[in-house]
């Protein structure tokens, strides 16, 4: 039986204000509850635009439109790119944060509020932490904090952009592997922008690889990264292994007596 449709974004066009050809052409993302999808793609493929522009789409089988603000966030928990902490928090006051669509419109805590904020701290093996103030957490810290108050919405679906940005191969890894985990154990849907494109096919379900706008590719890993379709959305020449049944691409040296 088919798992519960989450996203449905069909034949996305979008075209920035001013702007002479369109950001994204014609392209669809699916996901369905349980599902980790993938979003690859060079630098400037439209990657992010299409975060935005599918969130608008249709959300658990009614278009976004029709649901409040406050409804929307308790569907989707979104990890942007970037933010700006603009007031000193300590992780709990920031992780308590993603509460607010579930708070009264008098905003009072409930038992359950810190309950849920508990649980995502614990999903996210950051409960030793909520005591420490944000600014003096390590990237990978920081990102799991990030990910825990998105959590603490109770969201459906979980958006990630760049989550691994600046991060060292542990913290890649552990954030890689903190998603895949949420997938598996509670049914969650995920979409997850990167550019790690080994790290993708192997925790993924499904990808999307875009380029210049328009989808290169997309189902499971090893029917769309190919050699050939890597090194024409790259435009780089590469080899492609195969370890634990994933494809893992090698970027090559072009001068091959280098």
């Amino acid at each position: 039986m088919d798992q519960e449709l989450i996203l449905a974004a069909q034949g996305v066009r979008y075209r920035y204000p001013g702007a002479t050809g369109d950001a994204l052409g014609g392209v669809s993302l699916t996901v369905r509850r349980g599902d980790l999808v993938a979003v690859l793609g060079p630098n400037g493929s439209g990657k992010t635009t299409l975060l935005r522009v599918a969130l608008g789409a249709l959300v658990a089988g009614r278009p976004a439109a029709a649901w409040t603000r406050r409804e929307l966030a308790r569907l989707v928990g979104v990890v942007p790119q970037r933010e700006e902490t603009v007031f000193p928090q300590r992780v709990r006051e920031a992780v308590l944060l993603g509460r607010y669509p579930h708070l009264s419109m008098f905003g009072a805590e409930r038992p359950a509020d810190h309950e849920a904020v508990n649980r995502a701290l614990a999903q996210c093996d950051a409960g030793h932490l909520t005591g420490r103030w944000m600014a003096t957490l390590s990237g990978g810290e920081y990102q799991r904090v990030r990910v825990a108050r998105a959590l603490a919405q109770e969201p459906r679906l979980l958006v990630l952009d760049e989550p691994t940005m600046s991060l060292d191969v542990r913290h890649e890894m552990e954030l890689f592997e903190l998603v895949r985990g949420l997938v598996d154990r509670s049914a969650l849907a995920v979409v997850l922008v990167t550019h790690h494109v080994n790290l993708a096919a192997r925790f993924a379900d499904g990808v999307l690889l875009l380029d210049g706008g328009r989808a290169a590719g997309e189902g499971v890993p090893a029917e769309v990264l190919t050699r050939e379709t890597v090194e024409r959305v790259f435009a780089w020449p590469v080899a492609i292994a195969t370890y634990q049944g994933a494809p893992q691409m090698i970027p090559l040296r072009r001068r091959s007596d280098a």
